[in-house]
């Protein structure tokens, strides 16, 4: 748990990320896998040290929203010392699919 602050990940976040991974698997090669990986960890540190950082969500004011490529927006809230991803949203969707 760095910076004090434990990151759970909600169940939709987790299948978010599941769908992603085997989009990655079938459309990508190795080397863009390990960097999306690498993309992905540096900004979660970046969250857990500074929860702060990215801009509230215009949706619904608890939920930030942190831009990690073209295609994918990381939501996340924050209780206390709790940051909760609460969705990977591929952003090429209608917005309003989007629900949290």
């Amino acid at each position: 748990m760095k910076g004090g602050y434990k990151l759970p990940w909600s169940d939709t976040a987790l299948a978010d990320l599941q769908n992603i991974i085997n989009y990655l698997i079938e459309n990508w090669t190795q080397k863009e896998i390990k960097n999306f990986a690498r993309r992905l960890d540096k900004r979660l540190d970046l969250i857990i040290n500074n929860p702060k950082l990215f801009p509230k969500s215009s949706k619904r004011k608890s939920i930030r929203r942190s831009v990690l490529t073209r295609q994918a927006v990381i939501y996340y809230q924050v209780k206390g010392r709790v940051v909760t991803i609460v969705t990977l949203f591929d952003s090429r969707q209608n917005p309003k699919k989007l629900r949290f």
